[in-house]
């Protein structure tokens, strides 16, 4: 009782005191500040997990543990998910965009710790994926809550997960710029003061969190030292098709490997070929334990051998074309190995897998061009390797502006800022060409349900179809004649439509207009020869409950220029949408979509 009464009292004051806009603010900086602990949890829990086993056991003791830990790791996950969190954990960022687009911006508690408990074992333990999903869902998960407690409207639950994800970002990556940009590009934010003002404040809140707890630690600790040369601009042309070729390849084995998992439907089988997957790969590919960012930190400073040191075939690493091979299999299986961790039931991200397969890509590009002898003048492969990373990146995210600046502000600087924009576009473009839909926003797009910038998509989209179809209307069976139309149907409804429904099926036949009936309907010398069937006609459109979505709707009103249509759900007759009710419903959506409510 004290706690709600405390939290009347902040409601009361705030709304005496505190404007909208202000209390909005003063959240964003909080949030700002969780989601930065979030990401320190994560990371300090999952760095010390992959400390103790394979910096001890397995250097220490035996080579075989790369097999072991991965599977005891995702059973781990497992136990914990079926019997402490007793709800599905879903991929970090999918799962927001989720709530996003279909439950309002609502996000359930547990999530706000179901992340953090398995996300340090899934990868510490060997799981080959990365931590910025899992801190994103965390920290938006987190904004979510905080929102509900302080009764804040839907726009406003959604501008502070974006708030969220921003700090999330702005935490791990030292990066607030690309922080702010990632929120806008991946979860679809209106660009305006209104928004870009909480934004900034939660990324600044976040970066400052970070440097609190990891001092001037980065991820990437390197400064770019080699020019950028116009001569070079054709090979970061090459870079940007490539990149894109591999981030068809990137979406296309994590879309066909999960499905393949979702064929099993048994959480025990997942984990079963999930799990001995991963350890397989693993154990013969030791660099893709985690998120593998050493690999990534080894490439940029010209160190590619110590990054493969443990394979297991013992190969000449002096011989550059075997390291440029090694390399190329690493970044073909990095995916493969993340898809399996998923299947598996296993919690991370694919920000991680996505910058490791593209600072491969981008090192072995410059490698091959180096030392292929057809250029007289070398080419930077430090500088390769970042900008593969950012075409990777604008290909698999679909976030070019994201992948740009976050690669500039690891860098320190913007002399590769031509070169960036360069390849991120051809990735970009080429890969949108072919997979509409990104990594992230794959599932949620074939169903129709993703929030997009175009503001009239965003409106439909988040709009409930349950709450614009009518259910009162009288039904009539086909054998009923004129009679029993009128005196059961007509006389006792203020509708001028009627479904006409099959008894036993409750299929819908067709559906007759009042205006059919009223040249026949005072003419007793027909009550007994006139059946439904001779007066009914086809609907011009029907609405499916089970595949149409809201746009599908408001186009087949479109199309058929009907003021009604009949709705059926799982094959029978539901009820009926009308256009002026869908229309206010739009109306409405579109006012709290804008804040105004």
């Amino acid at each position: 009782m004290p706690k709600k009464t405390f939290l009347k009292q902040i409601l009361i004051w705030r709304a005496k005191y505190i404007s909208h806009r202000q209390f909005v603010y003063i959240l964003s900086i909080v949030i700002g500040f969780t989601s930065g602990v979030g990401a320190v949890v994560l990371k300090n829990l999952t760095h010390f997990i992959q400390h103790l086993l394979e910096g001890k056991l397995i250097k220490y003791y035996h080579h075989a543990f790369y097999f072991l830990f991965p599977i005891l790791g995702l059973s781990i996950v497992y136990l914990i998910i079926k019997y402490v969190i007793r709800n599905k954990v879903s991929h970090g960022i999918p799962s927001t965009l989720f709530a996003i687009s279909k439950r309002k911006g609502i996000m359930k508690r547990y999530q706000m710790f179901g992340s953090i408990l398995t996300a340090p074992l899934t990868v510490g333990f060997g799981g080959s994926v990365g931590l910025e999903g899992p801190t994103v869902a965390t920290g938006a998960a987190i904004g979510s809550n905080i929102s509900r407690m302080f009764h804040m409207n839907q726009t406003s639950r959604n501008l502070l997960i974006g708030c969220a994800a921003a700090g999330a970002m702005s935490s791990i990556f030292k990066a607030p710029i690309a922080a702010i940009i990632f929120a806008i590009e991946v979860f679809s934010l209106d660009l305006t003061i209104a928004s870009m003002l909480p934004l900034l404040l939660a990324s600044l809140s976040a970066i400052l969190t970070s440097y609190f707890f990891f001092g001037d630690d980065v991820l990437l600790p390197f400064r770019i030292e080699d020019k950028f040369y116009i001569s070079d601009a054709p090979f970061y042309i090459i870079l940007g098709v490539l990149a894109a070729f591999v981030s068809i390849y990137f979406t296309e084995v994590y879309d066909r490997i999960q499905k393949l998992f979702d064929a099993l439907k048994s959480p025990v089988k997942k984990l079963i070929v999930g799990a001995t997957g991963i350890g397989i790969l693993v154990y013969l590919i030791p660099p893709l334990y985690g998120e593998g960012f050493d690999v990534i930190n080894n490439l940029i400073v010209g160190n590619p051998e110590k990054a493969l040191e443990n394979n297991l075939f013992q190969m000449d690493l002096t011989n550059i074309w075997i390291v440029v091979l090694l390399l190329i299999g690493l970044m073909l299986f990095k995916i493969i190995a993340s898809s399996l961790t998923f299947g598996a039931g296993g919690v991370g991200g694919i920000f991680a897998p996505t910058l490791f397969m593209g600072s491969i890509m981008g090192y072995c590009m410059s490698k091959i061009i180096n030392n292929c002898g057809l250029f007289s003048s070398p080419i930077s492969e430090s500088n390769f390797t970042l900008v593969g990373m950012a075409g990777l990146l604008a290909g698999v995210l679909q976030a070019p502006l994201t992948a740009i600046f976050l690669i500039a502000e690891l860098t320190g600087g913007y002399e590769l800022f031509i070169p960036l924009m360069l390849t991120s576009t051809i990735s970009f473009s080429i890969t949108k060409y072919f997979k509409p839909h990104s990594v992230y926003n794959m599932e949620l797009g074939r169903k129709g349900e993703l929030i997009t910038h175009d503001k009239d998509h965003a409106v439909l989209t988040l709009m409930d179809i349950e709450k614009v179809i009518e259910t009162n209307f009288v039904t009539i069976r086909p054998e009923m004649n004129l009679e029993q139309i009128i005196n059961k149907a007509v006389i006792k409804s203020n509708r001028n439509i009627f479904p006409v429904v099959k008894k036993d099926t409750h299929k819908l036949q067709g559906i007759i207009l009042l205006d059919d009936l009223r040249p026949i309907m005072f003419d007793q010398s027909l009550y007994q020869e006139v059946v439904a069937t001779d007066v009914m006609q086809k609907p011009p459109k029907v609405i499916n409950l089970d595949t149409d979505k809201m746009t599908d709707i408001m186009r087949k009103f479109q199309d058929s220029s009907a003021w009604n249509l009949p709705v059926t759900k799982n094959g029978i007759y539901y009820g009926f949408i009308s256009k002026s009710k869908l229309l206010t419903s739009y109306r409405r959506q579109l006012i709290t979509l804008q804040g105004k409510s």
